[in-house]
């Protein structure tokens, strides 16, 4: 074979390979809809978006959302418990269809997956308890607050809390935590996920969300270049966003709506 018919047949063995992963890098969707079963990785670890309830069960924002999309594509669903650092290779494995486990999007990431749109809000907020009345930064006047010192929750605080307002701060979350179901201090500027964990343990008092001090929303991981697939939930979040589906998951969790999300 002359060096001109191998480089031609060679290419041609290139462009038959790219074709074919085109192929099944499409095939998600239609796998799912074949099976009737879609596998979607979720936290478990993680209040209020993903944690073992009383009955042993996966339950959470996050939860509800998997449950919520895979009623819409009128499929089963398998929720497979991850953590933080296997999230993602579940789905470069192709052991899970998406990953719905608050994570957010970077350049390094959308390297090696993809994502829809946002679905919920990940955020820093003011709790406290209902008799308390705070709805912004003012509000917080006359009010002592317990914060982690030197954390970005304590940087979106100081950016906002007026002269007169008490700002505590302590060396770690479980301190700034104390401080604040001891009753030492009125209200906290903390995490949705220390916040969810908090109330889940201390259900008496009663606490709730206040009003935000940072916001950065959860996207939902899916495979690389599995366009069909993202683009089917990107339809169902879409429509749950506009019909409201969204807003009543997020006040159930997070006790507030979704907020002002950005549409990719």
């Amino acid at each position: 074979m002359t060096p001109t018919r191998r480089l031609f047949a060679l290419s041609l063995i290139a462009a038959s390979a790219l074709a074919a992963t085109g192929v099944r890098a499409q095939a998600a969707l239609d796998d799912i809809l074949k099976a009737k079963e879609i596998k979607i990785a979720i936290p478990t670890d993680f209040p209020p978006y993903g944690f073992v309830g009383t009955d042993l069960k996966p339950q959470g924002l996050d939860i509800d959302v998997a449950n919520y999309i895979a009623a819409k594509l009128g499929v089963k669903v398998e929720l497979l418990p991850v953590t933080t650092a296997n999230r993602i290779p579940y789905l470069q494995t192709r052991k899970a269809d998406l990953v719905i486990s608050t994570l957010g999007k970077n350049p390094d990431r959308e390297k090696v997956i993809d994502f829809t749109m946002p679905y919920s809000p990940f955020y820093i907020a003011v709790f406290g308890p209902k008799p308390t009345a705070a709805k912004g930064p003012n509000d917080l006047a006359g009010k002592s607050i317990s914060v982690t010192r030197g954390s970005i929750d304590d940087q979106e605080l100081t950016k906002v809390a007026p002269s007169a307002a008490e700002v505590r701060r302590f060396e770690d979350n479980n301190s700034t935590v104390s401080a604040y179901v001891a009753g030492q201090v009125q209200l906290i500027a903390t995490s949705a996920q220390v916040a969810g964990a908090m109330m889940a343990k201390n259900p008496q008092m009663g606490t709730e969300f206040k009003f935000v001090l940072k916001d950065s929303p959860n996207y939902i991981g899916v495979g690389k270049g599995e366009d069909k697939l993202r683009a089917k939930v990107n339809e169902i979040i879409a429509e749950a966003r506009k019909n409201g589906d969204m807003d009543k998951i997020a006040m159930k969790w997070l006790g507030r709506p979704l907020g002002d999300l950005p549409t990719q």
